[in-house]
């Protein structure tokens, strides 16, 4: 994992030099995934890393964590509270009823502040979304894949949280329950409803445990989260 870690940083630096930047701006949640870009991140740019703060109506611990990670890794980190501005953005439109067409707001507002910051500095904005949750397609699109590179695309969960205790990241953060910081209580794997080993397995193996077919279901569904808007294209239809 050691050399994975080396392959990523070295694609990390190739992208950005291809782009013409300079650096990589992140969001820090206080989760595993964004704390493990940070430390590679930090790696591969040194002081041309910038981590965002960005809670909304969020667990004050989150940002505790996120600290901590920032701290123990040396990185510059901004706060930008978007509360208000979530709150404002409901009270201009509308209340839905709906819960995740709320909560998905949260997320989109932060890769806005990313790339508000990005192009101001000069960076790229690099997100933390891994193989399991792109695979079902567990992340806000537009939101958090939003970005212009995602370096741990190609990792299961298991391999986070190993790349975690090879940089060195606190205990308490490898060891912090995964949640999105969508809404008060939620963790992933309650809102998915099954294991991150479980899917891990489905993904890696094909094992077909318990939740096998929603597991496939999820995948199929949120193809449209993968990939751009679909394009008329004239040409096929002549």
């Amino acid at each position: 994992m050691e050399n994975k870690i080396n392959e990523i940083i070295q694609w990390m630096k190739s992208s950005v030099e291809e782009a013409g930047a300079e650096g990589v701006v992140l969001g820090l949640s206080g989760g595993i995934d964004s704390a493990v870009l940070a430390a590679i991140a930090k790696r591969a740019f040194g002081d041309n890393v910038l981590g965002v703060i960005m809670p909304i109506e969020s667990d004050p611990k989150d940002e505790e964590d996120a600290r901590l990670v920032a701290q123990k890794i040396n990185l510059e980190v901004t706060k930008v509270d978007l509360t208000k501005t979530y709150r404002e953005l409901i009270t201009a439109s509308f209340d839905s009823k709906h819960k995740m067409a709320k909560a998905n707001i949260k997320p989109r507002l932060r890769m806005t502040t990313l790339y508000y910051y990005g192009q101001s500095l000069n960076y790229l904005v690099a997100g933390g979304t891994n193989l399991s949750e792109f695979y079902i397609g567990y992340f806000t699109k537009h939101g958090d894949s939003g970005t212009d590179l995602m370096p741990l695309a190609s990792f299961v969960k298991e391999d986070i949280y190993e790349m975690g205790r090879i940089l060195g990241l606190p205990e308490e953060i490898v060891n912090k329950a995964p949640a999105a910081g969508l809404y008060k209580g939620q963790t992933d794997e309650d809102e998915m409803g099954f294991t991150y080993d479980e899917l891990d397995k489905t993904i890696l193996y094909g094992n077909e445990g318990p939740n096998y077919d929603k597991i496939q279901r999820m995948h199929r569904v949120t193809s449209h989260k993968r990939h751009y808007a679909k394009m008329f294209n004239m040409e096929m239809q002549q």
